[in-house]
């Protein structure tokens, strides 16, 4: 608590889909093992670090215990403010790290092999709040940015626009928020589920599930205040004082699903998708110059321009503030995406550098 902490990145590369195996692409990234990277190509060859890396034969099981995420959850329940994001060329793979497929629905469920990090983490957060005997109070929020607008998507209803306040005690909030209670895991999964139906996707050429927009789902958890009693036969000793007064905590675990970044040329958007697509590299690259600007050591930064965009505001606090951070870097092995390839594992290496003190 207090210290510096570093932002966690960890990288997925996901399988040559059979189209890029028809087409004939090469396979230009490989794992070295021990977290590192090699991306071998004409006049590229270049090697990258992370924390872990995870290749196409890695199972949702092993992202989330080799992630971190599992101690993610863990000091959300401790009360810090948690917050994992996934980010790639649109088509990496970062919805489905996340969520799992994205054909499943209620009546559709995923196979459990196939679950993602949000409903792996539920289960977890669950089942610690069972073992620990806590008296946990869950709740959740979800919500888009879409072309620049904040949007509830819990609301019922259709989506309409809400404001985006700060102020000196909450840093940056949205008004008006819905933050529904939980207590099993049917149920978050539910809210989950109907929230992503209502996100706004498209298809474009590079993917027939592509996200228009940036998604925040928010867990609040707060540890209500205990009031014990000592047990039969026993006083009231250091244990039982403490016990008694121990305050109540409100930890977050926040997963955001960044839109993927695109190119116009490859995907061949035209009117609403070409506005949607300049809408989310705006927001990708504000996004990108904040974390530039944070990589660098604490007595050399200048101005963090978080208000140059929702998305920024909204992650202030996960990037530079008081929060602790895990990032998911996904990415193609084709040697047709290798430019935005090479740009998600830069943009990765940068937040490396990134320091927060939780």
């Amino acid at each position: 608590e207090g210290r510096e902490t570093r932002l966690r990145v960890v990288l997925r590369v996901r399988p040559l889909t059979c189209t890029e195996t028809r087409r004939g692409d090469q396979q230009v990234v490989h794992s070295l093992g021990d977290g590192a990277v090699h991306v071998s190509a004409a006049r590229h060859d270049a090697t990258f670090g992370f924390s872990a890396v995870f290749d196409a034969g890695a199972s949702q099981e092993a992202v989330f215990e080799g992630s971190g995420m599992r101690q993610l959850v863990e000091l959300a329940i401790d009360g810090f403010s948690c917050t994992v994001f996934a980010f790639g060329q649109t088509g990496s793979g970062e919805t489905y790290t996340l969520m799992g497929p994205l054909a499943q629905s209620e009546a559709q469920p995923a196979s459990p092999a196939l679950l993602g990090l949000m409903q792996r983490s539920f289960t977890c957060l669950l089942e610690q709040s069972r073992s620990r005997g806590s008296d946990l109070a869950l709740s959740a929020s979800y919500l888009e940015i879409y072309n620049e607008q904040v949007r509830d998507l819990l609301s019922p209803g259709p989506p309409c626009a809400l404001p985006l306040r700060w102020s000196k005690t909450r840093g940056f909030y949205v008004e008006n928020q819905l933050s529904v209670e939980f207590e099993s895991l049917e149920a978050i999964v539910s809210l989950l589920l109907q929230g992503s139906q209502r996100r706004r996707t498209s298809a474009h050429a590079l993917n027939r599930h592509s996200s228009r927009s940036h998604a925040l789902l928010t867990i609040h958890v707060r540890s209500r205040a205990v009031s014990a009693h000592p047990a039969p036969g026993q006083g009231w000793g250091a244990q039982g004082s403490a016990r008694g007064a121990c305050p109540s905590k409100q930890g977050t675990l926040c997963f955001v699903d960044l839109a993927g970044s695109e190119r116009v040329k490859e995907t061949g958007s035209s009117g609403e998708l070409s506005v949607e697509a300049n809408s989310i590299n705006r927001s990708l690259l504000a996004l990108g110059h904040c974390i530039s600007l944070l990589a660098k050591p604490r007595g050399k930064r200048t101005h963090i321009p978080y208000r140059d965009s929702k998305l920024t505001r909204l992650l202030a606090r996960s990037l530079g503030g008081s929060g602790i951070t895990l990032m998911v870097a996904c990415i193609s092995p084709s040697s047709r995406c290798l430019s935005e390839t090479l740009s998600t594992l830069h943009y990765a290496s940068r937040a490396r550098r990134v320091t927060t003190r939780p």
